[in-house]
C-alpha cells in the first residue's frame, strides 16, 4: 500500500507527513518527493509543502495578494469539497507569497472568487508553510485534495496529488479528493 493510500479516508488530527505522487503522464525529471504536513481544521489550518530533489523554479517574491493563474508555475494547492453536494473550494499558494481562492458549483463549473482573509505563505528551507483560515466554509463532513504543480529549472512540469484520476492530470476530478475530514460530533 502506498503512503498516500495509508492517509486516505481520514485526515490527521495533527500535522502528519503525507507523500504526494506524480501523475504518470507528467513525471518529474529530478524532483523525488513532495511531502505535505497538513493540519486541516474548520478554523485556522496549517500546511507545510516540502520538495526534495531537483532544482525547482521558484517565482520571485511578491506582495502577498490574490493573483489568478498561479498554477502556471510552481504552486501548491488545497481543495475542500463538503459532502452531499457538487460544489467545492480551491486554494492556490505560490512560493512568491501570492495566493488565490475559488468556489465552484460543480466540476470546473460556476467558478468565482471565494472571500478569504489573506493566508500567510512563508518560505521554509525546502518549500513553503501556509496558514489559512477555513472557518468560512460550510459545516459538515469534508473531502480534501492536496496537490502541487512543480516546475523544474529546465521547464519540466509535473503534477502531484494524493491520488489521480485515469487520463490526464486533473486536480478538480473527484478522484483527487482523497482525504475525509468528518464533522465534529457532539458527545
Amino acid at each position: 500500500m502506498r503512503d498516500a493510500e495509508l492517509a486516505l479516508r481520514r485526515t490527521p488530527s495533527r500535522a502528519v507527513p503525507m507523500k504526494l505522487i506524480p501523475h504518470p503522464a507528467s513525471l518529474p525529471e529530478a524532483v523525488d518527493i513532495i511531502q505535505v504536513e497538513a493540519d486541516i481544521r474548520r478554523g485556522t489550518s496549517t500546511l507545510a509543502y516540502r520538495v526534495a530533489g531537483g532544482v525547482v523554479r521558484i517565482p520571485p517574491a511578491a506582495e502577498p495578494v490574490r493573483v489568478d493563474g498561479l498554477w502556471r508555475s510552481t504552486c501548491f494547492e488545497l481543495f475542500v469539497k463538503p459532502e452531499g453536494g457538487e460544489g467545492y473550494f480551491e486554494f492556490n499558494f505560490s512560493p512568491s507569497s501570492q495566493w488565490a481562492a475559488y468556489r465552484f458549483d460543480g466540476n470546473r463549473k460556476g467558478m468565482r472568487d471565494q472571500p478569504l482573509a489573506a493566508p500567510t505563505v512563508e518560505p521554509i528551507e525546502d518549500g513553503i508553510r501556509v496558514t489559512v483560515d477555513l472557518g468560512g466554509l460550510p459545516a459538515g463532513d469534508w473531502r480534501i485534495g492536496l496537490s502541487a504543480v512543480i516546475e523544474e529549472q529546465d521547464g519540466t512540469k509535473s503534477y502531484w496529488a494524493l491520488a489521480h484520476p485515469a487520463g490526464k492530470p486533473d486536480f478538480h476530478d473527484d478522484a483527487c479528493f482523497a482525504l475525509e475530514l468528518p464533522a465534529a460530533r457532539a458527545p
